[in-house]
């Protein structure tokens, strides 16, 4: 196995319970779309901690064996990523910053990082993105994912790793 290293002193550590505010803080935050919703700021919290727990029931049912992970800039929680290292594929189910840390590159490096680990299994790294999020599917396009379903509103993209490509018997 190869080393790789995470650049821009980022570092990926398995989530504690101690990271439980950060995580909810963190959902509230990249859900925007529920925060928009006209109605009461208790009434628009309780509908958000409601999607936080079935979401994570649902990652849970789903995805029994995903590991989950916080991304630390500097040591300080910026992010957190949920991963499946499956038999046939790593799976990024689920991955999100703070808002102060998007637009830096974070995603694309903590992505690379998967990808690497992907490569040295040659297994190829799948993940999930909504149509209407072309930020995140420029990302992954840049990155050599390709579509490989759309079951709207989502669409399945997945990134073979280069001696996948070129069908190396040795993976």
């Amino acid at each position: 196995m190869s080393h790789f290293s995470i650049p821009d002193g980022l570092n990926i550590r398995p989530s504690k319970p101690s990271d439980a505010a950060f995580i909810r803080r963190l959902h509230s935050e990249v859900r925007q779309d529920l925060q928009q919703i006209n109605a009461d700021q208790d009434f628009i919290e309780s509908i958000v901690d409601m999607q936080f727990k079935a979401q994570t029931e649902g990652y849970g049912e789903k995805f029994p064996n995903a590991m989950y992970f916080i991304i630390e800039k500097h040591h300080h929680p910026i992010g957190k990523v949920t991963i499946d290292f499956g038999v046939n594929e790593v799976r990024i189910i689920d991955i999100g910053f703070i808002s102060q840390a998007r637009g830096h590159g974070f995603g694309a490096a903590i992505i690379q990082s998967f990808q690497h680990a992907a490569a040295d299994s040659c297994t190829p790294l799948t993940l999930t993105v909504e149509q209407s999020n072309v930020v995140a599917k420029a990302l992954y396009l840049r990155l050599g994912f390709v579509s490989e379903s759309v079951s709207a509103p989502y669409e399945f993209m997945i990134w073979y790793p280069a001696v996948m490509k070129k069908l190396v018997v040795n993976c």
